[in-house]
């Protein structure tokens, strides 16, 4: 009986609290997740693609031809790059100008500076003009009491550079008119305002920046730097020649320009290079081509 009634006894149940075991991942597991998630498989490359053939003669023409600008109008009108060297006094820039002026010819450009000498300026003046016209302005210019000397360097190979400062915005173009007009400081805000409820200071955050780094790389294409930035735009520096300088500026464009300054073009000319033993060649020809005067018939 005593063991019918230990047989009906319950057994006590003891709680024992769950222990969980972290599974440490291993290259096993890597393979079985693989195994489970089997990756597209792509398709082989073809022989088309390792080896490609070579385009044909009307394509590669084609190409050249769809690549190749148009052919322009001729100008009449040269372009010519005046240095004038100039006493530093006052009066000298507004009778240069005058003449020019006189003669109807328009400056694309105009800089003036200090050189190494107290008393001697550099003057470097880009017009555009025919060129008997431009020959007579250049005499008068000479005749200037004022002026040393100046130097036409149309047709010469010179080093020409140009100094642009550009503020361009980071907020996007649809935000610049707005931007012109409000003195926000804080760029997310801004944003808020013209766009919808949806805009938080965190995706405008990384809208700017998106913008930001973008500027930074095409800035440094050009050779060029980012030298301020603020919460809703940047200024960028670029040293260039002219041509190079509009290019930027086309490209920038896009993003939205709040303002551009530039210096105008600064022109000097290059150093010729002179070969030693070209030189001594010369010599020893000119040397040998000379005549005995005493061989000659007389008369």
């Amino acid at each position: 009986a005593s063991s019918a009634m230990a047989a009906v006894k319950p057994a006590r149940t003891l709680t024992t609290p769950m222990i969980t075991f972290r599974q440490s991942s291993s290259s096993t597991s890597a393979i079985s997740y693989k195994r489970s998630h089997p990756h597209k498989r792509h398709p082989a490359l073809t022989s088309d693609y390792l080896h490609p053939a070579p385009p044909s003669a009307e394509e590669a023409v084609s190409n050249i031809l769809y690549n190749t600008p148009p052919i322009g109008l001729t100008r009449t009108k040269q372009r010519h790059i005046f240095n004038c060297l100039v006493q530093n006094e006052p009066g000298v820039l507004s009778r240069v100008s005058g003449i020019l002026a006189g003669r109807g010819f328009n400056i694309d450009s105009l800089v003036v500076a200090k050189t190494e000498v107290a008393d001697l300026s550099r003057m470097t003046i880009v017009l555009r003009g025919e060129s008997n016209t431009i020959e007579q302005a250049r005499r008068q210019l000479e005749d200037l009491v004022p002026v040393w000397a100046v130097l036409d360097y149309t047709g010469f190979k010179v080093i020409e550079r140009e100094l642009l400062l550009i503020k361009v915005s980071i907020l996007g173009p649809e935000h610049v008119r707005a931007q012109m007009n409000s003195r926000s400081p804080n760029g997310w805000q801004l944003l808020q305002e013209e766009a919808d409820e949806d805009m938080t200071p965190s995706n405008a955050l990384r809208q700017t920046h998106g913008h930001l780094k973008s500027l930074t790389e095409l800035a440094k294409l050009f050779q060029g730097k980012v030298v301020d930035v603020s919460g809703d735009c940047a200024v960028i520096e670029l040293s260039a020649k002219p041509d190079r300088i509009d290019a930027f500026v086309k490209l920038v464009k896009p993003f939205g320009i709040l303002e551009a300054a530039r210096s105008g073009m600064m022109a000097m000319p290059r150093s010729p290079i002179y070969d030693r033993h070209e030189l001594e060649e010369d010599e020893v020809q000119e040397e040998g081509s000379g005549v005995d005067a005493s061989l000659l018939p007389p008369g």
